[in-house]
C-alpha cells in the first residue's frame, strides 16, 4: 500500500464515520462513538501516510474519469500536501474526540466535523482545479454550518454571514485564478498540465489573485475580519480545527500556486510586508479583547503573519541564489506552522474547558480558576507560554530560525536588505513582547485572584473526556522545543527541496544548541516548580494584604482592560485602539454615569461596515425590480438571453 493509499483510506474512514453517524442519528450515543472513532482511526491512518511522504519524499498521483466537462478526479500527494495533512489528521482526530464530550448527544455537529476533515483532506489531495474548487466549497459550507450551530443567537448569525460572504468573495478570486492558469495550458485545469505549460505570462495577475483569494481564508491582515467573528461563535473544538488547520489551507494555496508559477522578487517582498503588518496588527488587537476566544483568534492573525514573513524571506533568498538562507527561512516558517497548530489547538480546547466550567468566555468575569480548575489552568498556562514564543517550549523554535535568517541578511547582505532585516528582526521581537504581555494578561486575570462572577466562583473541572484529548497537544508543545532538530531533516527535508531550498541539515544544525538550552531551562523550571510546591505545602495560609481595607472584594483587582490600558494607549496606533463612550455624571443629584469600550475590529467598524452600508443603500434603489411575479422574472430571463445573443452577433460582426 502506497502512502497515497494510506492517506486516501484515512480520509475515507473519517468521512465514513461521519456518514454512519448521520445514518444513526436516532441513536446518539452510538453515533457519537462512531464519529469520534472514525476521526481518530482515519486520522491515525492518514497521519502515517503523510509522515511516510515527508520522510521519504514520496510523490504520487492517480486520476479517474469524471462526467464533468473539463474535469478529472485527479488526486495526489507530495511533501507540500503532506506538511498540511499532518496537523489536519492530528488535530482533527483530537477535536472530534473532545467534541464528543463537549457537545454530549449532539450527533449532527459530530458528523459535520468528520465530513469537514474529509473535505479539507480532499483540498490537499486535489490535483485538478475543478476538484479543488468543489472540495473548497464543501469545506466552506460545512464550516459555516458548524460556526452557526447556535443560530438562535444574533451574534452567531452575524459571524456566520461574515464568514460565508468572505469565503465566497475568495471563491470568486480563485475561479478567476484558475481560469487564467487554465488559459495558459490550453484549457486544461490539471495542476501538472498547468506547470508543464507555464511560460511566464500573467504571473503578476495570478499571484495577486492567489494572495487575495487564499489570503482571505488564511486571515491575512486586511482580509481577516471574518476570523475573530467565526472563531468566537464556533464551538471550541471547531475553533481549534479552524485556527489550527483550516486557515493554514490559505497558506497551502499560496504555496501551491507559487510552485506552479515562478514568483518574482516583488512577491517575496509582498509576503514579508504582509507578514510583518499582520503580526503587529494581530497581536495589537489581541491586547484589549475581553472575549477569550477573540484573543486567540487575533493571535492566529499574528502567527499567520510570522509564517508569511518566513516564507517571504525564503522566496527572496531563493531568488538571489542563497539556498542556505532559503532553507533556514522555509524551515522556520513551516516549523512555526506546525507549532502554531499544536499550541492553538491546545489553547482553543482549553478555552472550551473554561467555558464548560464557568459558562462564560468573558475574561472580565473570570478569576481564581487555577484553584477550581487545576488541570484546565495548567493546560492554559502551557499553551500561553508556548504561544508567547518563550523558551523552552515549542513556540520559539521556528522563530529562532527566522531570527537567524534575518541576522544572516543583516550581517552579510547589501546595505538596504541589511537595514530591512534589522527592522524585521526588531518587529519580530516587538511581536514576541506584545504576545507575552497579552497572554500574561489572559492567564493572570482568568486564573489568579478572586472570582469576578458567580460562574467563576462555581467553576468546576471539566470531565476526563475533554481533558485527555488536550494532553497530546500539551506534550507536543513541550517536546517541540526539545526535538526540533530531529523533526526538520526527516519531516521537512523533502519539502525544502520541493520549494527550491537547500538541504535540511543547516536549519537542524542551528536548532541543536537551542534544544540543549531548552532542555536545561526545562529542567530548571521543573525544579523551581517543585521547590515552590514544597514551600507552599509548608507555609501558613493568610489573607492577602489589601492596603488596609478590612473587607476587600473582587472589584479591587486589576481588570483585563486596565492591565493593558497603558500599553494600548502608548504603543498601539490610534486607528487600532478601541473606542470609548463616556457619559459623565451631571448636576447636584447626578444620574447614572456610563463608561463603555467598543472592541470591535477597526477595519470592520471603519471600512467594511460603511462600505457595505453604502452598497446596500444603492442596491435598495433597484428593489422595484423585485415584483414577486413569476411572469416578470421570466421576462427578465428572456431579455437577458436576447441581449447576450445580440452582443455575440454584434461582436462577431464588428470585430471579425
Amino acid at each position: 500500500m502506497t502512502p497515497l493509499d494510506l492517506v486516501v483510506a484515512g480520509a475515507a474512514l473519517v468521512a465514513g464515520g461521519g456518514l454512519l453517524a448521520l445514518a444513526l442519528v436516532r441513536h446518539p450515543r452510538l453515533a457519537g462513538m462512531l464519529a469520534a472513532g472514525g476521526a481518530l482511526a482515519g486520522g491515525a491512518l492518514g497521519l502515517a501516510g503523510a509522515l511516510l511522504v515527508l520522510g521519504g519524499g514520496w510523490t504520487g498521483e492517480s486520476s479517474f474519469g469524471w462526467q464533468v466537462p473539463g474535469g478529472a478526479l485527479a488526486i495526489g500527494v507530495d511533501p507540500l500536501s503532506a506538511c498540511f495533512l499532518v496537523p489536519l489528521f492530528a488535530i482533527g482526530g483530537l477535536s472530534a474526540a473532545y467534541g464528543r464530550r463537549y457537545l454530549t448527544g449532539a450527533v449532527l455537529p459530530a458528523a459535520q466535523l468528520d465530513l469537514l476533515i474529509a473535505a479539507m483532506s480532499l483540498v490537499l489531495l486535489a490535483r485538478h482545479a475543478l476538484l479543488f474548487l468543489l472540495a473548497w466549497e464543501v469545506m466552506t459550507l460545512l464550516a459555516f454550518l458548524l460556526v452557526t450551530r447556535e443560530h438562535h443567537d444574533a451574534e452567531v448569525r452575524r459571524a456566520g454571514w461574515a464568514y460565508l460572504i468572505a469565503s465566497h468573495v475568495a471563491v470568486i478570486a480563485l475561479l478567476a485564478l484558475f481560469l487564467v492558469l487554465g488559459s495558459g495550458a490550453g484549457g486544461d485545469l490539471g495542476f501538472a498540465a498547468v506547470a508543464a505549460a507555464w511560460r511566464g505570462e500573467g504571473a503578476v495577475v495570478i499571484l495577486l489573485l492567489a494572495l487575495f483569494g487564499f489570503g482571505i481564508k488564511a486571515g491575512v491582515i486586511g482580509l481577516h475580519v471574518w476570523l475573530p467573528e467565526a472563531h468566537g461563535a464556533a464551538p471550541s473544538h471547531v475553533s481549534a480545527l479552524m485556527s489550527g488547520v483550516l486557515i493554514k489551507l490559505g497558506v497551502y494555496g499560496i504555496l501551491r500556486v507559487a510552485l506552479l508559477v515562478a514568483p518574482g522578487p516583488w512577491f517575496a517582498v509582498a509576503l514579508m510586508v504582509l507578514g510583518v503588518a499582520g503580526a503587529l496588527a494581530g497581536i495589537a488587537l489581541a491586547l484589549y479583547q475581553r472575549d477569550l476566544k477573540r484573543v486567540l483568534a487575533y493571535s492566529s492573525v499574528e502567527n499567520i503573519g510570522v509564517v508569511l514573513l518566513g516564507l517571504g524571506l525564503g522566496f527572496w533568498a531563493r531568488g538571489h541564489g542563497d539556498h542556505r538562507l532559503a532553507a533556514i527561512a522555509f524551515a522556520g516558517a513551516l516549523l512555526h506552522l506546525w507549532n502554531h497548530a499544536a499550541m492553538k489547538g491546545l489553547l482553543f480546547l482549553a478555552a472550551g474547558s473554561v467555558v464548560h466550567g464557568t459558562g462564560t468566555r468573558d475574561i472580565e468575569q473570570l478569576g481564581g480558576l487555577l484553584r477550581r480548575m487545576p488541570w484546565t489552568g495548567g493546560l492554559l498556562v502551557t499553551g500561553a507560554l508556548t504561544i508567547a514564543a518563550l523558551p523552552p517550549l515549542a513556540g520559539f523554535s521556528g522563530e529562532w530560525l527566522l531570527y537567524r535568517g534575518l541576522a544572516d541578511v543583516a550581517v552579510a547582505g547589501a546595505p538596504a536588505p541589511a537595514l530591512l532585516a534589522v527592522g524585521g528582526a526588531a518587529a519580530l521581537a516587538l511581536v514576541g513582547g506584545l504576545a507575552t504581555l497579552s497572554f500574561v494578561r489572559v492567564v493572570g486575570i482568568a486564573l489568579s485572584g478572586a472570582p469576578r462572577s458567580h460562574g467563576a466562583a462555581a467553576a468546576h473541572e471539566s470531565p476526563a473526556g475533554m481533558l485527555v484529548p488536550i494532553l497530546p497537544l500539551a506534550a507536543a508543545c513541550v517536546a517541540g522545543g526539545l526535538v526540533a532538530p530531529l523533526i526538520v531533516p526527516p519531516a521537512q527535508g523533502a519539502l525544502l527541496a520541493q520549494l527550491g531550498a537547500g538541504a535540511a541539515s543547516e536549519p537542524a544544525a542551528l536548532l541543536v544548541p537551542l534544544a540543549a538550552v531548552n532542555a536545561a531551562l526545562l529542567a530548571a523550571l521543573l525544579l523551581a516548580v517543585a521547590l515552590v510546591v514544597r514551600a507552599a505545602g509548608r507555609s501558613r495560609r493568610t489573607e492577602t494584604w489589601a492596603c488596609g481595607y478590612a473587607a476587600p472584594s473582587a472589584r479591587m483587582q486589576y481588570r483585563a482592560a486596565g492591565f493593558s490600558e497603558l500599553l494600548v494607549a502608548r504603543v498601539v496606533p490610534r486607528w487600532l485602539r478601541p473606542r470609548h463612550r463616556l457619559r459623565s455624571p451631571e448636576g447636584a443629584f447626578p444620574t447614572a454615569a456610563c463608561f463603555a469600550g467598543d472592541v470591535a475590529d477597526p477595519l470592520t467598524r471603519g471600512v467594511y461596515q460603511p462600505f457595505l452600508a453604502r452598497c446596500g443603500e444603492r442596491f435598495a434603489r433597484l428593489r422595484f425590480l423585485q415584483q414577486g411575479n413569476v411572469h416578470v422574472y421570466i421576462l427578465y430571463i428572456v431579455a437577458t438571453a436576447i441581449g447576450a445573443l445580440a452582443w455575440v452577433v454584434v461582436r462577431d460582426w464588428w470585430w471579425p
